[in-house]
């Protein structure tokens, strides 16, 4: 049987939280990313967007697509490649598979924790964590995202984490560690390319990651 990248596992409001027809969006409108879901935003070169953890605890998984060519997107990948780091800062450009800048890294109000290493949640992964039926995921916020202004999903890339907290040891082991960001820390990014982008605020309710009372909250955005 063959796999389609682009087709969910299952559904949520994703499917219904579109900003617009074509996700563009109202520049300094603020718009909410709802708990467990995900919402995708066209960006033109130039505009920039601003993430807002508004809780302080929430986790927000985060792709870029050039909105020309979506098989072309950021990647962490290349991007730990050309910073020599996993964790990327303010003042840092993101770069695409085709290692082309696609965001540039502008502000962060938070601790600058961050994660580039693990991959989005899907159903397959709470599967293997004991949670018997389907389970809200980010691989399928961001398909259900982008089937909702139009567009499919080329290829699952590995997220941009943010303010997911993954420390590495100097051994190379990991953990799973709650966020140490506050309530309305933010990010600011700068597209460099026109870019689709597509946040997730993560259901990841098992592991700690989004809080020890495994409460998953809403995220916030807004365009300039």
């Amino acid at each position: 049987m063959s796999f389609d990248p682009a087709t969910p596992d299952g559904e949520n409001a994703s499917l219904t939280s579109a900003i617009s027809a074509d996700g563009t969006p109202q520049p300094g409108t603020r718009y909410t990313v709802p708990a467990r879901c995900g919402v995708a935003v066209r960006l033109r070169a130039g505009q920039r967007l601003t993430v807002i953890n508004t809780h302080g605890t929430q986790v927000g998984d985060f792709w870029a697509f050039n909105a020309e060519a979506l098989d072309e997107y950021m990647s962490m990948e290349h991007i730990r490649v050309d910073l020599r780091s996993v964790f990327p800062k303010a003042g840092d450009r993101l770069f695409t598979n085709r290692r082309r800048a696609i965001l540039s890294f502008e502000e962060d109000t938070s601790p600058g924790v961050h994660d580039t290493v693990m991959a989005a949640c899907d159903n397959d992964r709470y599967q293997l964590l004991d949670c018997g039926g389907y389970h809200d995921n980010c691989t399928d916020n961001l398909r259900m995202a982008l089937f909702a202004i139009g567009e499919r999903a080329p290829a699952i890339p590995s997220p941009f984490n943010l303010w997911m907290n993954i420390p590495v040891t100097a051994e190379g082991a990991l953990d799973f560690l709650p966020t140490v960001s506050g309530p309305g820390d933010r990010v600011i990014f700068r597209a460099e390319m026109p870019a689709i982008a597509v946040i997730s605020a993560c259901p990841q309710d098992i592991l700690p990651v989004n809080g020890t009372d495994g409460s998953i909250r809403d995220l916030a955005f807004e365009v300039n």
